[in-house]
């Protein structure tokens, strides 16, 4: 039997607008996601101190459209850092 009432509203789910994209099955930039958990677990998962792998990891993805291109200063960087990239 099914469970449907007929009162109820079908769900209909919308993607988030940030932090869905797609995976990286080929591993391309695997490393640095690992050099980023291992720096989180180093430094008791807090991110501050991690932020220059952060960065390079998204670069990574960026670079290899595994997410859309964006400004750092939207991902949460300064323009200074963005630099040294």
């Amino acid at each position: 039997m099914s469970s449907y009432t007929f009162s109820q509203k079908l769900f209909t789910p919308t993607p988030p607008e940030r932090g869905s994209f797609p995976l990286d099955h080929e591993g391309i930039c695997k490393g640095i996601m690992i050099k980023y958990m291992r720096c989180l677990s180093e430094h008791y998962n807090r991110n501050e101190s991690c932020r220059d792998v952060a960065r390079e990891y998204l670069g990574c993805r960026m670079d290899h459209n595994l997410m859309a291109r964006e400004d750092w200063s939207k991902l949460g960087f300064n323009v200074d850092q963005s630099k040294e990239i």
